[in-house]
């Protein structure tokens, strides 16, 4: 809203330093500072609100260190995260780019099945929660809505390379960095496209339309059997993920914190032309504007970490952890970079992992040998250090430093092919 105020102030009247908003740069930064403040001050209110309302985390006994000491502590500070980037969102980017749009609904939807889950189990006093099934069904539609929307807008488009080597040739020796000769080495038609970015391959675009050829020369336009399904699995997989990893104290927040930073960059340099080209990567227009999204997003998963780290004064609960697993899953797959997410999520997919290797060993070997055996002490796999006498703190601090480096791993793919 902030936006559209400046840019009229900037062109009707010539308003001094309104003209900044139309850089990308300077709204992204207000955005992180805007998020971050909102997180800080506004933060320590909603905690004591929470608090005074008794809305508190129930513990269940599983015999590990310190976890008694957390009955109590407020939970449903996922209503922190949300407020920190949707505020910055709203009074910052361009509220008609339809990629903003299916983040802030993203956002808000996945938000509101979680806050549902907590409510139930800290207000109803239901340890158990949301069923799964509709908790799988709240992640089913918003993939099924950004599936469709990603497949069928006609603004969700790309800018492929000119195909024909002599006139790329012929541009590739001029001066790269002018706009003007860049613009030329790409098609000025943007089209619609299911393609994705490859890691670690050189020629690195994989489209998923091509998966339905023995369909006949016009398997194209059924490529939305394999994209939309792709989609939705993805936006499940990540948020549940997101979900599995918020049990430790700050772990799932700081995660989301440096997964957003390498999403930010690649969004970045997705929506610009010249990094595009240099990078040899897909060039997807109007993309840049997320940058504003996701500098809110980390700059309030950084202020929700005042609170949240050991010994934490609130938790996020399923309201701000479905969220930040959805966010992520989204706007991956908007820039193009969801077969990225392995890596760059590695910690939520360890997690998963864990959960799944430990219930289908358990269930398979009972079967087979008569009693039920177990992989880990204990999942998910934070809980199984926990179990071996890991500190806490020393288990969060691990996982974060692993984090960052599948995050330079990330980020180093764009180059290494």
């Amino acid at each position: 809203m902030l936006y559209y105020l400046f840019q009229y102030l900037d062109l009707t009247y010539d308003f001094p330093g309104a003209g900044m908003v139309k850089y990308i740069s300077f709204r992204a930064s207000s955005a992180l500072i805007l998020s971050l403040i909102i997180s800080l001050v506004f933060g320590k209110k909603i905690i004591g609100l929470l608090a005074k309302m008794q809305i508190g985390e129930s513990v269940r006994e599983l015999g590990l260190e310190g976890q008694i000491q957390k009955q109590g502590t407020p939970t449903m500070g996922g209503l922190i995260i949300l407020a920190a980037i949707l505020i910055p969102t709203l009074l910052f980017a361009q509220l008609n780019n339809i990629y903003i749009i299916l983040m802030i609904v993203t956002t808000i939807w996945l938000g509101l099945v979680g806050f549902v889950d907590d409510y139930i189990k800290v207000i109803k006093k239901d340890k158990s929660g949301l069923q799964g099934k509709f908790k799988i069904a709240g992640q089913i539609i918003i993939g099924l809505v950004v599936g469709i929307t990603m497949y069928f807008h006609p603004d969700v488009v790309v800018r492929e390379k000119i195909p024909n080597p002599k006139i790329a040739e012929a541009y590739r020796i001029k001066n790269l960095s002018e706009i003007s000769v860049v613009r030329e080495i790409f098609e000025k038609t943007p089209k619609k496209s299911t393609k994705s970015t490859i890691p670690f391959v050189k020629n690195n675009q994989l489209d998923y339309a091509k998966a339905l050829w023995f369909m006949g020369k016009d398997y194209h336009k059924w490529a939305w059997l394999i994209f939309i399904p792709v989609v939705i699995f993805i936006v499940t997989a990540v948020s549940n993920g997101a979900n599995i990893t918020d049990g430790l104290d700050g772990l799932a927040a700081g995660t989301s914190a440096i997964i957003g930073t390498t999403l930010g960059i690649l969004a970045y340099v997705s929506g610009n032309i010249l990094f595009a080209n240099y990078l040899n990567i897909m060039y997807l227009p109007d993309t840049g504007e997320l940058t504003i999204f996701i500098s809110a997003f980390v700059g309030a998963c950084i202020g929700f970490l005042w609170y949240n780290t050991y010994p934490a004064q609130v938790f996020m609960g399923d309201t701000g952890s479905l969220a930040l697993g959805g966010i992520i899953a989204v706007f991956a797959i908007i820039i193009r970079k969801e077969l990225l997410i392995p890596i760059l999520c590695g910690i939520f997919l360890i997690e998963n992992g864990s959960v799944l290797i430990q219930r289908y060993w358990f269930k398979y070997t009972r079967i087979r040998f008569g009693q039920g055996r177990r992989v880990f002490l204990m999942a998910p796999i934070h809980h199984h250090y926990q179990k071996k006498g890991y500190p806490e703190a020393k288990i969060v601090m691990r996982f974060l430093i692993i984090g960052i480096m599948l995050a330079v791993i990330t980020v180093v793919t764009l180059k290494i092919r």
